[in-house]
């Protein structure tokens, strides 16, 4: 924590807020403030980073800033041996006006000081880089009634390493460094909203919530800047900082380089512009897409009522067959902004429903898998399937025609799930049996077979199935116990894998419902209309009848229509998590 202070120094500082910044540069020029940062000082005036290096770094530099902008927002650079800087400030001299500076020989740390005066020989090839900072923002959330915690406590703000890399650029390169501030759970949207349009300033937070899932492992040990007491129901958010930049000096290894002391910023005589958007469609939603570990996710006002619309659209229930009893609004949003943060996805689906028939699958998931994996894959993420053992050959052919028909550009592994140990699920989805290295962050069920309560799968005429379907539901119920995957389960008639979620709605409401329930829940349940079953059942078994186990050409109509539309709607952006130009993990 801070330095204790007593109840003169407590007016003085307050007496700081309200002060030009011209005031405190010429205070801090002429050593007279006995504080260590400048959060709320010269409160609606944008602060800055300072990062000095010799000019035969500053090329690559600047372009690192430009290629991580969340982090390194450049406000201004100077030219050689320039210690003022006429775009931020009337009068000032870089060389005595932060609190306090570090010097970098080699990436090492050899000093504290708080002139730079004597280097001013050596300044003469130097360039200095000003960078967007957020203490800039802390006003405008105070003015909101949203607190930051720092400031109450007189203190720094807590800083930390993680493992988020950024872009390399030269000879710069190094991990994502954050600043978090503790924010009220019923403030979170508003904070988003204030600071999504500061961009100068890192704009939008890059996480809010658990700190495991940027690789800070103890909140209590900040790598710069001081620990930061949480209230009740106050949510760990984080946000990109310009501290990053000393990182990258570090790693670079420069001869010689200058820093401002982490917390210690340089005040401009910049005001600091409205944070109010001009488009309502651009403004930030925020939703909590996992309790454990804590996480919330950012999508912009028109993302979200994209995604509703479609979720309203899908839950039409033509067949009347009850499934509006099964829908709850929100379940496709928050499957779409977890999915938006996976690395690796595991999809599965088969419904053998037609057991009298070669191959017995329903139709209607494999589609739906092979869009998901086209647009997973797209996205840049790592997309597996995994199938039962008997239709591996089939769903490999259909991989295959899918990549020969340009549907997916390259392949995806298809795998199958054998259960031959009490911890097979275990082995299965984490590396090594371990929990902390998982190997898929998402699971998604599309039309799979689902287990019911007693044990059996069952179709919607309540004939088991079992026979047919492999314990994929292992891997959903192993993955309720492991923090980094989430689940998602999509279907039209309760008794799919994932939609254990509303298994008590569908025994009321969907006939044989007491039997065929699944009883497998997934943290999200998609539920989607369809005609009668008949009329499917009649239309599904008529394309099988010239079909043999293996061959996938009956598929290839189907994906190829399915995808007719796919690619026309495609055109539409849904432009979840692409608010802001921050780093996203």
């Amino acid at each position: 924590m801070g330095t204790k202070i007593n109840a003169d120094e407590m007016v003085f500082l307050a007496g700081l807020k309200g002060l030009l910044p011209c005031a405190v540069r010429n205070l801090i020029r002429s050593n007279k403030l006995n504080i260590s940062n400048t959060s709320g000082m010269a409160e609606g005036f944008v602060q800055a980073n300072v990062i000095i290096m010799h000019k035969s770094f500053a090329d690559d530099f600047e372009k690192f800033c430009q290629a991580n902008d969340g982090p390194l927002p450049l406000l201004y650079r100077s030219k050689p041996g320039e210690w003022k800087c006429p775009f931020l400030s009337n009068s000032s001299d870089i060389r005595s006006d932060c609190l306090q500076y570090k010097k970098y020989e080699h990436g090492i740390s050899t000093g504290i000081v708080t002139n730079l005066k004597e280097y001013s020989e050596q300044f003469k090839d130097m360039v200095t880089f000003y960078l967007g900072c957020s203490f800039t923002f802390e006003k405008a959330l105070q003015k909101a009634g949203i607190p930051v915690r720092n400031v109450e406590q007189k203190s720094n703000v807590s800083m930390y390493k993680t493992a988020v890399p950024c872009c390399d650029t030269g000879c710069f390169h190094c991990n994502l460094t954050v600043t978090m501030r503790c924010i009220p759970k019923d403030k979170l949207r508003e904070c988003v909203q204030i600071t999504h349009s500061m961009k100068k300033s890192h704009g939008a937070p890059v996480h809010i919530g658990s700190s495991d899932l940027l690789g800070i492992k103890d909140l209590s040990s900040p790598e710069y800047g001081d620990a930061v007491q949480a209230h009740p129901g106050d949510v760990p958010v984080f946000w990109a900082c310009g501290v990053t930049g000393i990182e990258a000096i570090i790693n670079c290894k420069a001869p010689l380089a200058f820093t401002h002391s982490p917390g210690c910023m340089f005040i401009t005589d910049l005001e600091v512009e409205d944070s109010a958007s001009g488009n309502d469609k651009d403004l930030p939603e925020v939703y909590c897409i996992s309790q454990d570990p804590l996480h919330y996710s950012i999508a912009s006002t028109a993302a979200v009522k994209k995604i509703r619309c479609l979720e309203n659209i899908i839950a039409i229930d033509p067949g009347k067959r009850g499934v509006k009893h099964l829908f709850s609004q929100g379940e496709l949003l928050k499957a779409c902004l977890s999915l938006s943060h996976a690395k690796s996805v595991l999809i599965t689906t088969g419904f053998p429903t037609h057991f009298n028939y070669e191959p017995p699958e329903e139709n209607d998931g494999p589609p739906g898998a092979i869009a998901m994996a086209a647009l997973l894959k797209a996205m840049g993420k790592n997309v597996a399937i995994v199938t039962d053992q008997r239709a591996l050959d089939l769903n490999r052919k259909i991989i295959k025609e899918a990549v020969e028909q340009e549907i997916l550009q390259t392949t995806v592994p298809v795998i199958s799930y054998q259960s031959n140990s009490p911890d097979s699920a275990l082995q299965f989805l984490c590396e090594g049996g371990n929990p902390e290295k998982p190997r898929f962050n998402h699971l998604i069920a599309i039309e799979r077979a689902g287990m019911a309560a007693d044990g059996n799968y069952y179709n919607a005429r309540k004939v088991n199935i079992k026979h047919l379907v492999d314990p994929i539901d292992e891997l959903f119920i192993a993955a309720q116990t492991l923090p980094g995957i989430t689940t998602t389960g999509i279907g039209d008639g309760g008794n799919e894998l994932g939609m254990g979620k509303v298994k008590e709605a569908t025994k009321k409401h969907i006939k044989n419902g007491d039997v065929i329930a699944c009883d497998v829940e997934a943290d999200f349940a998609v539920v989607a209309g369809r005609k009668l079953a008949e009329d499917t059942t009649t239309a599904s078994c008529s394309q099988w009848s010239n079909c043999k186990f293996g061959n996938g050409s009956r598929w290839s109509a189907i994906l190829l229509h399915s995808f007719k539309f796919n690619r026309e709607a495609a055109g539409g952006n849904f432009e979840i998590n692409s608010i802001s130009k921050n780093i996203v993990y």
